[in-house]
């Protein structure tokens, strides 16, 4: 139950493991501790065990896996973590994550919360109630993949599968110290989102280390994720907001950790720019927060009951309001942000910096304090995430290090578009450098 995704995969292909019996352990387990953090909304044995018993013998075959409640399974529509929808109904169909965990013969052994329509980098909000934090159950597991990130820390399942739209997978591999690969976009399987037209989600994975983030990533790429050694690394860091204005202690842990890299492969660390850093903050939310306006109309809007949370009812009528001057701006923006990127990927193999700029908040009032004010999360954390996805380029958040509160530290990784596989080399070479100290490391109710 404690191993990892490939230790699994690999105990069950050689026979050392029994599928059926690990399967009942895992729902056994959840049963047992995610009333504790609320991370699974859904499980359905007789339907996982239908998987199991068809499955075939892939590179997942017989492991068990969560899924993001932003994915239709032939059996149940995914609901958003919402309790009303403005849109057309959500339907059961196979989604191509589905898919892509069927034919790798792995059983979906549960839905996973997530943040009130996806709208939040924290967690704190959700029709399923909030997710918690299996570092502190007071704290914000981040999100909006708030369910796969707290099942994976609590160990209730080896892997899960979320989707970033604005850093869903990377803030809660940064507040629950896993690590979340953000793929390029277009790379990972999309069929049956919700938002047809998106230009910022894709799919992916959740787990314990780079490693099992390789074999996950590439059952839902479609590919084998082959691996090399990034030796003399360019290191690419860039300056001002993204490291400044972050806790002391981020800064700190992160920079420490940027320099074992440099040491363990040979590299080099640079400081380098690029254009329309000013701008990506907001940038990045006019795009990523204005892709389901089709779907919205005032009437819509209007018949949202109290079910849905004052927040998202105020945030649906502002995003129509939105004056299409600003998200024309914001698209040139990301023009911008993708020539410059590509220039400055001319010079550097990587960019780094803090993924979330403060450890996990509170539930009850998810503030963070940095050095230049105190502010809500969902404001400083798409700072940190948003380029990826305004750009499409991939992005991972790494482990690397704990909070004088015991919280866990997130660094943030970017390649140039397609290079997801040297992300993944990056992130075993500071796993390496440190030993494997934070990618081990157990919250204590998983303890």
């Amino acid at each position: 139950m404690d191993a990892t995704l490939r230790e699994q995969a690999a105990a069950l292909a050689g026979g050392d493991a029994d599928p059926a019996e690990l399967l009942d352990a895992t729902l056994g387990r959840i049963q047992d501790r995610n009333p504790a953090v609320n991370a699974i909304v859904d499980t359905f044995p007789e339907e996982s065990r239908r998987m199991l018993a068809e499955a075939p013998r892939g590179p997942l075959f017989g492991v068990p896996v969560a899924i993001k409640d932003e994915w239709p399974l032939p059996w149940r529509a995914e609901r958003l973590g919402a309790a009303q929808h403005m849109g057309p109904s959500p339907s059961r169909g196979e989604s191509g994550p589905y898919r892509a965990l069927r034919d790798a013969g792995a059983v979906i052994v549960g839905v996973a919360n997530m943040h009130e329509y996806g709208a939040g980098s924290t967690g704190h909000i959700s029709a399923y109630g909030p997710a918690r934090n299996p570092w502190d159950t007071e704290r914000c597991p981040g999100g909006s993949s708030s369910g796969p990130g707290a099942a994976f820390a609590a160990r209730l399942v080896a892997g899960a599968v979320g989707a970033d739209g604005v850093g869903s997978i990377r803030y809660p591999a940064a507040y629950c110290g896993l690590t979340g690969l953000k793929p390029t976009f277009g790379r990972s399987t999309m069929v049956g989102h919700h938002v047809a037209q998106t230009t910022t989600i894709v799919s992916g994975p959740l787990c314990r280390d780079a490693a099992d983030c390789r074999l996950l990533g590439g059952v839902l790429f479609g590919e084998v994720l082959a691996s090399r050694e990034p030796d003399r690394l360019r290191i690419g860091v860039v300056p001002g907001e993204l490291w400044d204005d972050c806790d002391p202690e981020v800064t700190r842990a992160c920079r420490e950790a940027v320099e074992a890299l440099r040491g363990d492969v040979g590299g080099t660390v640079a400081e380098v720019d690029f254009d329309g850093r000013e701008h990506v903050l907001m940038a990045s939310i006019l795009v990523g927060q204005t892709e389901e306006l089709a779907d919205s109309t005032p009437k819509r809007v209007a018949a949202l009951g109290e079910e849905v949370s004052l927040i998202a009812r105020a945030l649906l009528r502002y995003r129509l309001l939105i004056p299409a001057v600003a998200i024309s701006k914001a698209l040139r923006v990301r023009t911008l942000v993708r020539r410059s990127l590509a220039e400055v990927f001319e010079h550097v193999d990587v960019l780094a910096w803090p993924t979330v700029a403060a450890p996990a908040p509170p539930l009850e009032n998810p503030t963070v304090e940095v050095p230049s004010g105190t502010y809500p999360a969902d404001y400083v954390n798409p700072r940190q995430a948003g380029i990826a996805n305004l750009a499409g380029v991939p992005a991972i958040s790494v482990p690397v290090a704990r909070s004088s509160d015991g919280l866990p530290i997130g660094l943030q990784l970017l390649a140039p578009w397609g290079r997801d596989e040297l992300l993944l080399d990056v992130a075993e070479a500071l796993e390496r450098a440190n030993g494997r100290e934070w990618v081990d490391a157990l919250p204590p109710l998983a303890s």
